[in-house]
């Protein structure tokens, strides 16, 4: 890891201001897309019983969504460029809402995932497409108020979708988790085209059909790989699983091998060579990957590993979001004051420290200690997405703006595809280790193994932020006003 300087080019200062309404509408579509990637999970007891199969089994719908984006996503770039970043953008709204209405009136798992597949069809653009039209028109000064809107969706959905899809099923209808979009959908469409503006659709090459089937394949057989192994132990087909990761490595290196050897590959990775979004992107990755298994082992300690029941395991969860959303309006006010570097790599730091101490809990834990460091992770988890999404395009050129953003994207989904899955296998390996070393401990101490490998795994970020940030990285971005 080499110190990266700030070397931010002029023409690096895109776009006249803030569209704020135009942020808005983006901030919105990006909160659909991410809340549909969960919100069924605690639902799928009404579901499935509605559908007429077991609960597990809804988990299916769940992963065809996940899968689809991180497929989709590589190409949502070529698409932009190729048809225009208005059309695109109208297409995916129109295809997530129309979706959505069919989702609910599934009549089987088998057509709910095919539909759950089309919603991700129209998600995979959505998310890109949207944020790119947002950068295209903010100017370097106002990069920090345009990535608040942006980074809200991704903190608070993952901590709302469980009480909000357990509240509908429980109290209205598991049909409203999709139904529910259509008015949203339609109201973001028609601001979207009173909103969206495209220049000229310049000419651009053919796509990258092979780089697509290579890059889409990995992707998919590495998050199925990974879900095989996250499930649990009397399911897992072990011999499928390492068929699909085995398939997930070779594809990958197929993949990687043919990004020189094309004139136009699918993922460029031109924006590597800027050295704060490299930095940004190895580090960040891994950051949003443990931050993203949180949300997924919390709900699950308190009542498997407490006992306690899913509405108080919900309830003190909201502590995270309260941590979420009440730091927001101090982020930016901080990033300008300590700068990125100090941001990213305290809140990485701290973040870790947070899961130590949640390794430390036990049942016998006094709540206003559980919900203190909630709140605290809620906190610092805000803090460091601002921080890492603001930093990471501070000095990409205009020219190359659509590349870095298909290419952050791309990471970005893996990482959050894969932070449930890890999730779950740091607690399936700390039940193994404990089931040999200790059999007769209670039901808490492999969550508080998982914990603990969390933390430790948070020394990454720490260690890749603080050597390879330099401390003046991004300061044209932090000292705007």
């Amino acid at each position: 890891m080499t110190s990266a300087r700030p070397d931010a080019p002029e023409e690096s200062a895109v776009g006249p201001g803030l569209n704020r309404p135009l942020a808005v509408l983006a901030a919105i579509t990006f909160f659909m897309e991410n809340l549909d990637g969960t919100i069924i999970a605690t639902a799928a007891p009404a579901i499935a019983d509605d559908l007429g199969t077991q609960a597990v089994a809804i988990n299916a719908a769940m992963t065809s969504y996940l899968v689809t984006l991180a497929v989709g996503i590589p190409v949502s770039g070529w698409l932009t460029d190729r048809f225009g970043a208005r059309r695109i953008f109208l297409l995916a709204i129109a295809i997530f809402t129309v979706s959505s209405v069919f989702c609910a009136m599934s009549p089987n798992l088998a057509v709910l995932c095919l539909l759950r597949i089309l919603q991700g069809v129209g998600g995979s653009m959505m998310v890109p497409v949207g944020r790119l039209v947002v950068l295209r028109n903010t100017s370097k000064r106002d990069l920090l108020a345009a990535t608040a809107y942006l980074t809200w969706p991704a903190l608070l959905a993952p901590v709302i979708a469980p009480t909000l899809g357990g509240w509908l099923a429980s109290y209205a209808s598991w049909h409203w988790i999709f139904l529910i979009n259509v008015p949203i959908g339609i109201g973001c469409f028609i601001a979207a085209i009173v909103l969206v503006t495209d220049g000229p659709v310049a000419d651009v090459p053919r796509l990258d059909w092979i780089g697509f089937v290579l890059c889409g394949g990995c992707l998919a057989a590495l998050l199925l790989g990974l879900e095989q192994i996250g499930g649990s132990a009397s399911a897992t087909n072990w011999s499928l699983t390492t068929a699909l990761l085995a398939l997930a490595v070779v594809l990958g290196v197929a993949f990687w091998m043919g990004l020189r050897r094309r004139d136009h590959p699918l993922l460029d990775l031109g924006a590597m060579r800027v050295p704060t979004f490299r930095v940004v992107n190895a580090s960040g990755m891994v950051y949003r990957l443990v931050i993203s298994a949180a949300p997924f082992l919390l709900p699950l300690m308190f009542q498997l590993g407490y006992g306690w029941s899913a509405a108080r395991a919900g309830l003190l969860v909201m502590a995270l979001f309260a941590g979420n959303v009440l730091i927001k309006p101090a982020t930016s006010p901080l990033i300008r004051r300590f700068g990125f570097k100090r941001i990213v790599v305290g809140s990485s730091l701290c973040g870790g420290l947070v899961f130590a101490g949640c390794a430390m809990l036990t049942p016998e834990s006094p709540v206003w200690l559980i919900v203190l460091l909630l709140f605290a992770s809620g906190v610092f988890r805000s803090i460091g997405f601002s921080g890492y999404n603001s930093l990471q395009f501070a000095d990409i050129p205009v020219r190359q703006m659509s590349d870095a953003n298909t290419l952050s994207s791309t990471i970005g989904q893996i990482a959050a595809g894969l932070g449930v899955a890890f999730g779950a296998l740091a607690l399936r390996g700390a039940e193994g280790i404990l089931a040999v070393t200790h059999p007769h401990v209670g039901p808490d101490a492999p969550f508080r193994i998982a914990f603990a490998i969390l933390a430790v795994i948070m020394i990454y970020p720490v260690l890749e932020g603080g050597l390879g940030l330099h401390r003046r990285s991004g300061a044209a971005v932090a000292a705007a006003r």
